[in-house]
């Protein structure tokens, strides 16, 4: 390590005893307390208007009876595996290693839930102020929106560092809090699929007849799908990002303190190896109150666009974290500046992956507006050209990831002698850098369903085309884009984390003789390289024809409704929203246990057959594949969607012309790939990694023996 030359009195004292531990967990309460805050303001505002608030509370009671059932079952799920963790680990470490294992199991699933209930709690409170709000203007609906989406973001970045900070402090070991990334990822992988399935059956379904057979407008209260619809948008797009972004937040810190434990041993004591254990944390921390300050500058003047309002905010934190990244550096890593350097690759990789995201997604530029032009054509044409933009939109984002990877490896491990540990400690950090963002980026997600809801709801109630057309619809439009955004952010820190993940796996079994080395030729590594590549499409073929089963019920339910109850298409008679609501609920739940057990079993399966060098196989192929498809099937989802949007502006014939038909069956396809098939990817990397870190003596210890 590069120290300085010298340190003034002033500093060693500061170095000898000011506690990063303490600094990281007071972080941590003052982003809960300022999203406490944030709700506050935006609860007091009251909702006089019955109309829109009768409409607002049955969104709420749907996303709220939906997700009690969820988690039932996902629980119980946890549960049972809970008594697998700790009687396996009783036997094979003993009791102490046991309890702590699954202690961190269940806090880091009840985290990721909480994470995922109080995002959504708020998201289906501030719909309906946001659209009364919208009444008075753009600004008021954009400052409420973001403020409801501010304390997603706080809450999920808050309580991910609270957990993280308050278990190394408790067992001063990141090897013990293996269980709080595992128990994260579980449930991350419930509310991602569930959602999912739940969020994209109803859309689909309302779509199908509503717009293509109907011909009534998105959000018509006519549509008996339309709650449906609208409580989707929160437990998929607020509860299911929350969890998946609270999970990659853990997975992403604690792999690097994993690695940083790895290199340094044997020795536990020194100075080094708690810096470099800590630092991920203290990124975290530092970054949290830079979220808090760049809130502020989430503000449109004049005729600055919605996206730009929103990008000033995520400037104004990268920036302030950059500043704090390297006051961190300097007092815990001796101001070693590759070190910092990695921290910065990790933001710019994060801004290009934006840039990226919203060029392929955004109305503004040459890809939707390609696609909504070759809906003048059909469905099929629309099709083809959104899928070659969204299998293109992979290449970038990784050129970019492969060279931070290389940089930071580089200049890391030269800068520690060669060390090519320290080097994969670099890419470790530009993963933690690029993820401490989170709070942040969440915060401009969930605007996303909050602005979608409250067009929703100022379309059922009847408010003024002005107010649709003018605030509402460009809202909703800019929240396709972060949704969008946010999942091409999740997918490429995914991809990071998951290799730190992979890093701190073979550390784990180079320990042991025989595997200290993978290599290319050995069978058992290939067999293990093909399953994990095979495996994303596998998985999210369950996915897919999921939620085609769950649209084909809605669709069938509205067909009945309208076809019982002609009455309800001349506004004469009431849709039964309930019975909608219940049945995607029961579908969606029924489907999601397949893709769960997929992503547990198979490392263990691999692992207990193969052995851990075919894991090691298996962990690459799940990362390689995952990834790019991960990315076409977001990114090419988003771009559809915006398509239908850009035509429903007024373009190649507006709303109900040939063109906008043919871009909402694009819109219809897209909608399975990017809410719910592509970003489930996310947590299936993770688990996997995460299960056969979790496992890995186990498995060795099986192997071993029967060899």
């Amino acid at each position: 390590m590069a120290h300085r030359a010298k340190e003034s009195d002033l500093e060693e004292i500061f170095l000898n005893t000011f506690s990063w531990e303490v600094f990281i967990l007071v972080s941590a309460l003052i982003g809960v307390a300022y999203a406490v805050i944030q709700s506050y303001l935006l609860l007091r505002i009251p909702v006089t208007e019955e109309k829109p608030k009768k409409i607002s509370a049955s969104i709420r009671q749907g996303a709220n009876a939906y997700m009690r059932r969820q988690y039932t079952n996902v629980f119980i799920f946890a549960a049972i595996l809970a008594v697998v963790i700790f009687i396996a680990f009783y036997f094979e470490s003993g009791i102490s290693v046991a309890w702590k294992l699954t202690l961190g199991f269940l806090v880091g699933a009840i985290g990721s839930a909480v994470a995922g209930l109080i995002g959504m709690s708020i998201s289906v409170r501030a719909n309906v102020r946001c659209a009364i709000e919208a009444k008075k203007g753009l600004n008021p609906a954009l400052k409420l929106a973001f403020r409801g989406g501010t304390v997603t973001g706080l809450i999920v970045a808050s309580l991910a560092l609270l957990g993280l900070v308050l278990f190394y402090m408790w067992f001063g070991n990141p090897v013990l809090m293996i269980g709080y990334i595992f128990g994260a990822s579980l449930v991350s992988l419930f509310a991602r699929v569930g959602g999912g399935i739940y969020t994209k059956g109803a859309d689909v379904g309302a779509d199908l007849v509503g717009k293509v057979e109907v011909g009534i407008p998105e959000d018509d209260p006519r549509n008996p799908a339309v709650i449906a619809d609208n409580v989707g948008d929160n437990v998929g797009d607020c509860a299911g990002m929350g969890a998946d972004l609270f999970e990659t937040y853990v997975v992403t810190a604690l792999s690097a303190m994993l690695v940083g434990y790895f290199i340094y041993t044997n020795d536990l004591s020194s100075r080094i190896t708690r810096s470099i254990v800590i630092l991920p944390l203290a990124i975290g921390g530092t970054a949290l109150l830079a979220t808090i300050v760049g809130s502020f500058f989430v503000k449109k003047s004049g005729k600055q666009r919605i996206m730009t309002a929103l990008y000033k905010g995520l400037i104004a934190t990268v920036l302030l974290s950059a500043v704090l990244f390297y006051v961190v550096d300097y007092y815990l890593m001796n101001g070693n500046l590759a070190i910092y350097f990695d921290a910065i690759i990790g933001m710019v990789i994060m801004g290009v992956i934006v840039y990226v995201t919203e060029y392929y997604t955004s109305e503004r530029f040459s890809p939707v507006a390609r696609i909504a032009k070759s809906s003048v054509t059909g469905s099929g044409t629309n099709i083809i050209t959104g899928l070659s933009y969204g299998l293109q939109a992979v290449f970038i984002p990784a050129v970019v990831i492969i060279g931070g990877i290389v940089i930071s490896f580089f200049i890391t491990s030269t800068s520690f002698g060669s060390n090519s540990s320290m080097g994969l400690y670099g890419i470790a950090i530009a993963a933690a850098s690029m993820l401490s963002a989170t709070g942040m980026i969440i915060s401009i997600d969930s605007y996303g369903p909050i602005t979608d809801n409250a067009g929703g709801i100022a379309e059922m109630s009847g408010f003024d085309k002005k107010t649709r057309d003018e605030v509402t619809d460009p809202l909703d439009a800019v929240g396709n884009t972060t949704k969008a955004v946010t999942k091409g952010y999740a997918i490429g820190s995914a991809a990071l984390a998951a290799l730190t993940l992979f890093a701190a796996y073979q550390f784990s079994i180079d320990k042991v003789p025989g595997f200290q080395s993978i290599q290319l030729t050995d069978p058992i590594v290939v067999s293990g390289l093909i399953i994990g590549g095979s495996l994303p499409f596998f998985f999210t073929s369950y996915l897919m024809n999921a939620v085609g089963k769950a649209a084909s019920a809605i669709v069938e339910e509205v067909r009945s409704q309208f076809k019982l109850k002609p009455k309800i298409l001349t506004g004469e008679d009431e849709p039964d929203y309930g019975k909608a609501v219940d049945i995607v609920t029961k579908e969606a739940l029924k489907q999601l246990m397949v893709p769960a057990l997929i992503a547990v079993l198979t490392p263990i399966v691999v692992g207990f057959v193969l052995g851990p060098l075919a894991v090691s196989g298996l962990l690459m192929g799940v990362i390689i594949a995952g990834f790019p498809l991960a990315i076409m099937m977001t990114v090419g989802g988003g771009a559809w969607d915006n398509a239908k949007k850009y035509i429903e502006q007024g373009k190649y014939g507006g709303k109900g012309s040939d063109a906008h038909k043919a871009a909402v069956v694009g819109d219809t396809v897209g909608d399975a790939t990017k809410d719910t098939a592509g970003p489930a990817i996310n947590p299936l990397i993770k688990v996997v990694n995460t299960i056969s870190i979790l496992f890995v003596s186990i498995i060795m210890y099986h192997y071993l023996l029967h060899i």
